[in-house]
């Protein structure tokens, strides 16, 4: 017997009626509304006080200023991104128990996280959990290693980069200068010695000096002297948010002392440097972003977040929004790809940016090789108008 379309319709709906998945069924499925879009969780571990709540409270603030722009345009693929932060107080257990209670508590895929002892601690977590793109506050040159850490990056130069930024600089500026190096005696200080070693050689430059420091306010007097001694041209330090840096300076200047003074993005926030004084006119250093006053070209972003917060907003408050940006970034690019939103899948996606333009929080488009994008540019403190002013081109040491 043959059965008419008609009749094979009829018992389609007649299935229906009875349970029978059929057409009646899939007319019924069709019409119900689409489940809203979830949201992207982005995590973060932020020293809202202690030691580094200076930069946290700024980080925290840039985060939630871009994820606030984000969401007004709809987000990631009409998908709103959800900011679930807690403070750490810059403490390496607190920050492990911050990303267990978030992780265990919403489904996470982007991370901020405070500092490098974290970045070294939660990373056998990130290969368990497998669904988080990492980036933070840490730019030690471990971190730039992608292999040993495959779903973590820097928003910006590893120091060892800051470091060669600088002397590129220098050997440009006056080729076969005698260079010195101030390191705290910490892991942080430490951290580029062994690359500046290397690269001053490969550059043609002179190391005049190595002085390791305590960090923080100390005396200086015998380190002044090893320096008097090798008569640098150029000093860089790293390892120090301020002191003894202003220390080193004065007693440097009032025993004649001609040599260049240089610092490292720490060190380099606008009102970090104007606090150590008249003495610190000409303090140069490195800046892998531009500065909040900074009008120089097209800068939309920098334009946008000038009208949110007419205050000034230190270079933490610019990192922060970057690393926003990146995240969600590598977010948007692995569903545009129809992919799932794990580690390893956002963090293919944003090795695939090539030149982007950060609206010009970065004063040149970035492409991303690695765990580090090693670009800056050198700044000169104008005690007189009471800016950090450029002294350089930008600088990739990507590019030859």
């Amino acid at each position: 017997m043959t059965i008419t379309k008609r009749e094979l319709l009829a018992l389609g709906l007649a299935g229906a009626a009875s349970g029978v998945p059929g057409l009646a069924h899939a007319q019924k499925a069709a019409a119900k509304p689409a489940a809203p879009a979830e949201d992207i969780v982005f995590g973060g571990s932020i020293p809202l006080t202690g030691v580094f709540a200076f930069a946290g409270i700024a980080i925290d603030a840039g985060i939630k200023d871009y994820l606030s722009i984000l969401n007004e345009g709809g987000g990631v693929k009409g998908r709103k991104v959800r900011y679930v932060a807690e403070d750490t107080a810059y403490k390496v257990d607190q920050s492990m128990a911050v990303f267990k209670r978030i992780t265990s508590g919403a489904k996470v895929n982007l991370y901020y996280a405070d500092s490098t002892g974290f970045c070294k601690a939660v990373n056998p977590e990130l290969e368990r959990h497998g669904n988080i793109l990492m980036t933070g506050a840490s730019f030690a040159k471990e971190i730039s290693d992608a292999a040993k850490y495959p779903m973590q990056f820097m928003v910006g130069p590893d120091y060892s980069e800051m470091v060669g930024i600088l002397l590129r600089y220098i050997a440009k500026t006056r080729p076969g200068a005698k260079v010195a190096m101030v390191n705290s005696d910490t892991e942080f200080g430490r951290d580029p010695i062994e690359a500046a070693r290397a690269s001053i050689k490969a550059l043609g430059l002179n190391l005049a000096a190595e002085i390791i420091t305590p960090p923080g306010s100390v005396d200086v007097s015998a380190e002044i002297v090893k320096l008097r001694r090798a008569d640098p041209d150029y000093t860089i330090f790293h390892g120090y948010v301020s002191a003894p840096i202003p220390e080193f300076i004065n007693q440097a200047k009032s025993l004649g002392l001609r040599s260049q003074f240089m610092g490292t993005f720490w060190s380099m926030d606008n009102t970090t440097v104007m606090r150590m004084g008249p003495n610190a006119d000409g303090f140069m250093g490195v800046m892998p972003y531009r500065y909040y006053y900074d009008t120089e070209g097209r800068s939309p972003m920098l334009e946008r977040i000038r009208k949110m917060r007419p205050e000034y907003q230190t270079t933490g408050y610019m990192q922060g929004f970057l690393a926003a940006m990146l995240l969600t970034e590598a977010a948007r690019r692995t569903l545009d790809a129809g992919n799932e939103l794990t580690g390893r899948n956002m963090k293919i996606a944003l090795s695939s940016i090539r030149n982007f333009d950060t609206g010009g929080i970065i004063g040149v488009p970035l492409s991303i090789k690695g765990n580090s994008i090693p670009i800056g540019r050198v700044y000169r403190a104008d005690v007189k108008q009471q800016k950090m002013v450029p002294a350089s081109d930008w600088i990739d040491l990507n590019k030859a």
